[in-house]
């Protein structure tokens, strides 16, 4: 089976890599708005028929890698993506817009991509086990 996916007049194999952060990199990507930021990222890819291949919401950041047909720009995709998700996110969770300094705003301003190509596994393990780094520089810092 060819790794390939094909649309009318398009053989394809985009895959990406990106990275974005909640506004001043606040740590609130936890318990349910975690749930809900996931539940979203992965309807509205699917809505717009892009496939998430990894998806890693951190307590302060998001890795996701998502393989987006090239009808769709990717800052389209992304900005779909971020707007909408806070749209809901803040919707259901009002307690984040009752700080002055958050406003109406969820996510940062700009994000991070990067490609993927021949070193996918790589990518997809180092998405996949940002936890445990994560918690070993934590228990370092905290002197366990």
């Amino acid at each position: 089976m060819s790794r390939f996916k094909k649309l009318s007049h398009t053989i394809w194999y985009c895959h990406y890599h990106i990275v974005w952060t909640p506004k001043y990199r606040y740590r609130i990507l936890d318990g349910q708005v975690k749930q809900e930021v996931e539940s979203c990222i992965r309807g509205f890819s699917e809505h717009k028929k892009c496939e998430v291949v990894e998806l890693n919401v951190q307590i302060d950041h998001v890795h996701l890698i998502v393989s987006i047909p090239p009808k769709i720009s990717v800052s389209e995709y992304v900005g779909m993506v971020k707007g909408r998700t806070a749209i809901r996110v803040l919707q259901r969770f009002k307690e984040l817009k009752r700080k002055t300094y958050w406003g109406n705003h969820l996510w940062t301003k700009g994000y991070c991509v990067d490609t993927v190509g021949l070193d996918m596994e790589k990518i997809q393990a180092y998405v996949r086990y940002q936890d445990k780094k994560d918690q070993q520089i934590e228990q370092r810092q905290l002197g366990l």
